[in-house]
């Protein structure tokens, strides 16, 4: 389907739960609100958004892998006839134990969130000493076979930003995609625009770093860039210094069951009054879609008033 702005929209993340396992300095987490979909309506929600054109879903929280009944919503949306990619995004902590077990409820993709691999930095950064059960679950991830495994990494200026090098030495030697995505203002630390290490910079101090030549942009929010001898990729993701709106084809369904067409912005579209009612679901979930703005309000003056747990990461 068509949004007003003539973008096709056919991305749909799913958020499962405002429960987090950690507390990111970047995140801003709130009280998690205790309701969450049950994996017949998610079922129900997700086949509508699939008759008018979403055939890429991707599982986020909070942290979807708290769910214990991850496994079965997984497998009942990998078999929805027309869904051609199934993904999850998880901070990796409980990844060693699920990874198998997702793989074959039909998950395809995993992306796993991690700043960086020194382990008191990860502490403090996450308020939690788990930065090996992370690294344990990238492994997992890995030998299980998904089609792509990525990891998401966050940069705050006089905290981690030496932390790139070693992230990116992650892509060497393994078919990893390692992206870093420019710091968004969901709390204090990214109401501050002197704390978000732009890509550019980047880019400046790693020069070996060449672009690939599949970066079009259609329907994907990284540009990657790849070096010599590197199995992996390395991704820029840049929401604030090079926004990519005009491609945007992701609408956001919430834990709560309502929908969030743009993350940028405070409107949403409650789902849940029809359930039961097929025809005017797909209505609602189409207005939602016609209301996606042109583009964010990813300003350092943005005043969200929800951390990232609350609207899906």
């Amino acid at each position: 389907m068509l949004d007003a702005f003539g973008r096709e929209v056919s991305y749909l993340r799913v958020s499962l739960t405002q429960r987090c396992n950690l507390n990111c300095l970047y995140c801003g987490s709130e009280p998690p609100d205790p309701q969450e979909l049950s994996p017949d309506a998610t079922e129900k929600i997700v086949k509508a958004f699939v008759k008018v054109g979403i055939n890429k879903v991707r599982l986020t929280g909070g942290e979807p892998l708290l769910r214990k009944d991850l496994a079965l919503i997984a497998s009942r949306l990998s078999g929805i006839s027309g869904i051609r990619k199934l993904g999850i995004t998880t901070n990796g902590v409980c990844l060693a134990e699920q990874a198998l077990l997702l793989k074959e409820a039909g998950i395809d993709t995993v992306n796993i969130s991690l700043d960086t691999i020194d382990r008191e930095r990860y502490r403090r950064m996450t308020g939690v000493d788990a930065l090996g059960k992370v690294l344990a679950g990238i492994d997992a991830a890995l030998a299980a076979g998904f089609q792509h495994v990525r990891i998401n990494s966050v940069l705050l200026r006089g905290e981690n930003e030496e932390e790139a090098q070693n992230l990116i030495l992650l892509a060497k030697d393994r078919t990893i995609d390692v992206r870093f995505i420019e710091l968004m203002p969901f709390s204090e630390q990214g109401q501050n625009s002197g704390r978000i290490v732009h890509a550019e910079e980047l880019l400046k101090r790693f020069p070996f770093l060449q672009p690939v030549s599949e970066n079009d942009r259609c329907g994907s929010v990284a540009k990657y860039y790849s070096a010599p001898g590197y199995l992996g990729r390395i991704g820029m993701i840049t929401p604030v210094s090079d926004r990519f709106c005009s491609a945007c084809n992701r609408v956001r369904l919430l834990a709560n069951g309502s929908v969030r067409p743009c993350l940028g912005h405070e409107k949403t579209y409650d789902l849940m009054p029809y359930l039961n009612d097929e025809d005017k679901l797909i209505q609602i979930i189409k207005e939602a879609i016609l209301s996606k703005p042109e583009g964010h309000n990813f300003l350092c003056a943005y005043g969200n008033v929800h951390a990232m747990n609350k609207i899906g990461g």
